[in-house]
């Protein structure tokens, strides 16, 4: 008897911590403002809802324990803050969210593999990533504004969306995912940025502007828009790169706008261009050859200072024609294949000129606006995350490029 009126008590207490536990550990939206707070969750292996880190919070926070937050994780105006971190947390299943915070120096996620979503914003002290489990698991990945010269520990498997851009002091940047489902926007980061896509077989996407270096060599099929503006490469080469855009609707497009440096642009096997495929103010190409490509579903634009291109396997241009060339260019064959029911079926222009720094949006209104019987969708051009019309100055090329 005596034993039992022992264990009663004792089961209560026990029970009574257990559910002081479970709710810790199950709270829709736990909020920590000190490292007294994060240390309450030492015991759930689970949290079951959302953390915040608070504003208040400050020096350094390390949530060690929980292996999985089912929720987001949110750290924002936490001007305080130096260091963030936890040595046993493996997945988000929410929003991974750090916005704002001055003087976060350190982050740390040595176990972390798996985040539905990264967003990072304003982290001027952030220079590195100690993530040494590497995250590889992601749909969504944004980091823009910070001081990060490294995106060392994210390689990513497959993506849906995928924005860097502000980050002045990175230098490489490469992951071995061999899908992005929705768009690549790598934009006004570091002037000697290293892009590296490796295994990357299909996007959707890809717009890459202010990059120093570009390898995409596995590179088959973007299923919209591809453009390079403004970026500081001598060459673009996408060897097995077969199609851009959708032929069938007219959509995607093929952009190298005020690519300063680029001396070569190297796709041997492209076959066919959705919509308009554009070549503007890249002042050392001299040369343009796409010995593959036969059909284009919006205009070809092309401009600058190169010879006659070359453009053997061409069968079908919906669109316009318009290539102006300060160099002496022969335009016989391509004059042989312009007019109705030919080759070349919208407005027709090829010529030497003694100023080839607009793309003739004033003199091939029609070509550009895809003024032909049989294909006016042709003159949608959709540069990544941008839609303009075929024949669109350099000037509104430019202006493109700095938004």
């Amino acid at each position: 008897m005596f034993a039992q009126k022992l264990i009663i008590p004792a089961l209560a207490v026990v029970s009574c911590v257990a559910a002081q536990t479970a709710s810790v550990c199950s709270q829709a939206t736990a909020t920590i403002n000190s490292q007294a707070d994060a240390t309450a969750f030492a015991s759930c292996s689970t949290i079951s809802g959302s953390i915040v880190v608070s504003s208040a919070a400050s020096g350094v926070i390390s949530i060690d324990g929980p292996q999985q937050i089912t929720g987001d994780f949110t750290c924002e105006n936490a001007g305080g803050l130096t260091s963030l971190g936890s040595t046993t947390l493996g997945s988000i299943g929410g929003s991974f969210t750090l916005n704002n915070l001055t003087l976060l120096s350190t982050l740390s996620m040595t176990d972390l593999t798996s985040v539905k979503t990264i967003a990072w914003t304003a982290l001027p002290a952030l220079s590195s990533l100690t993530f040494p489990s590497t995250v590889s698991s992601a749909t969504s990945v944004t980091i823009s504004n910070t001081f990060l010269s490294t995106l060392d520990g994210i390689n990513l498997d497959t993506v849906a969306t995928l924005q860097i851009d502000n980050n002045n002091r990175l230098k490489t940047f490469s992951t071995q995912v061999a899908n992005i489902t929705s768009a690549v926007n790598i934009n006004s980061n570091g002037n000697s940025l290293e892009v590296s896509f490796p295994n990357l077989i299909w996007a959707a996407n890809m717009t890459l502007r202010n990059v120093s270096s570009i390898n995409i060599p596995s590179l088959a099929t973007v299923n919209g828009s591809l453009g390079f503006y403004g970026n500081y490469m001598t060459n673009i080469a996408a060897p097995n790169l077969t199609s851009v855009g959708s032929t069938a609707t007219g959509q995607g497009s093929l952009a190298f706008v005020a690519n300063a440096k680029l001396a070569n642009i190297s796709m041997p096997m492209l076959a066919t261009v959705g919509g308009a495929d554009q070549i503007a103010n890249n002042t050392d190409l001299t040369g343009i050859s796409f010995p593959a490509l036969s059909i284009v579903g919006g205009a070809i634009d092309f401009s600058g200072n190169f010879s006659t291109p070359s453009l053997p396997a061409l069968t079908n241009v919906k669109g316009g024609f318009n290539i102006q060339s300060t160099a002496t260019i022969d335009c016989t064959s391509f004059q042989a294949e312009a007019g109705s029911g030919k080759v070349i079926q919208g407005t027709y222009i090829c010529k030497t000129t003694a100023d080839a720094t607009t793309l003739g949006s004033s003199t091939t209104t029609g070509s550009s606006s895809g003024a032909s019987s049989t294909s006016s969708k042709g003159a949608a051009v959709s540069y990544g995350v941008n839609e303009a019309v075929a024949g669109i100055s350099v000037l509104g090329g430019l202006l493109s490029m700095l938004l």
